[in-house]
């Protein structure tokens, strides 16, 4: 009986020790993002009076969203960059991750090249882009012979926000995608060749299937993070530049409306227009993950 006691007291000091170690990370979930939710949510349902009075308004704030132009073409503005960004990316990531898998000499040092852009502060490669992308004298219109204002031409100016998005994030999602490959096993290969398949059999029927967890997360990342885009474009495009309502976000459709329009309440309903638009996204994958991420090991 007392040795019983004695271990359930153990086990008690465990849980103890186990709620203490976790306590700051669920104290900063709460406070950091729980409870702001929660004041977005409330701020929703209401018109800012300034001096941090709010009026609960009800559906106001959500009815006048719906009926702006510029709230759609915002929406809109946001899919069109994930559509842009997230498919193109992720083959691109496998691919890297691919060849930086393969047997080549200084494999470290490319994974660092690959690596760098995630190091490197956004601001610093925003810039580097713009002077890029620059009309006039920009490396890139000089290298191609045209006068194409990149940044400046609402035809093209997302395309130009999606390259430098793309080019940003390849590398942190090859390293991850990379993870994923050096788990798969070398006998799944070894047998294959041994019955005859070549790389694209392999590469369909093995790498693939193996790496579609993997695969999954990285693409469920990446889509919020397109969603939620709003330092690139702000960065790149200026709020005098013409071409700006071509590739306003929603996220930068809030920050007009928070804290250059001093709207509170309209910009809080586009929050939670952004995060229902994420969790209808988000379950859209889970319900489509079951037809192609193979979890069998």
């Amino acid at each position: 009986m007392n040795k019983g006691f004695k271990l359930s007291a153990a086990a008690k000091r465990e849980e103890r020790w186990g709620y203490i170690m976790v306590a700051p990370t669920i104290i900063g979930l709460l406070v950091l993002n729980l409870w702001p939710f929660v004041q977005t949510l409330y701020t929703s349902f209401c018109e800012h009076l300034g001096f941090g009075h709010y009026q609960f308004v009800g559906l106001e704030n959500f009815v006048e969203m719906f009926q702006r132009a510029d709230f759609w073409r915002a929406t809109w503005n946001t899919i069109y960059f994930c559509i842009l960004t997230v498919p193109l990316g992720l083959f691109l990531a496998l691919l890297v991750a691919m060849l930086l898998n393969a047997k080549i000499k200084g494999k470290g040092v490319f994974r660092t090249i690959f690596f760098l852009p995630m190091v490197c502060a956004p601001a610093a490669v925003t810039m580097v882009w713009r002077w890029i992308f620059n009309g006039e004298y920009g490396i890139l219109n000089q290298m191609m012979g045209t006068h194409i204002g990149w940044i400046t031409d609402p035809k093209v100016v997302m395309f130009a926000c999606a390259i430098v998005a793309i080019w940003s994030n390849i590398g942190y999602d090859a390293v991850l995608l990379l993870a994923g490959l050096q788990n798969i096993s070398k006998s799944y290969y070894e047998a294959a060749e041994i019955d005859g398949a070549n790389k694209v059999v392999q590469f369909f029927h093995i790498t693939l299937p193996m790496v579609s967890p993997t695969l999954f997360v990285v693409m469920i990342m990446r889509l919020m993070s397109s969603v939620k885009v709003y330092d690139l474009i702000y960065m790149m495009v200026e709020d005098t530049n013409p071409a700006v309502t071509s590739v306003q976000s929603l996220m930068y459709l809030f920050y007009r409306e928070s804290f250059v329009a001093g709207s509170r309440g309209s910009g809080s309903a586009i929050v939670i227009w952004t995060v229902l638009l994420i969790g209808v996204v988000t379950v859209i994958q889970f319900l489509g993950q079951k037809k192609w991420v193979n979890y069998d090991v």
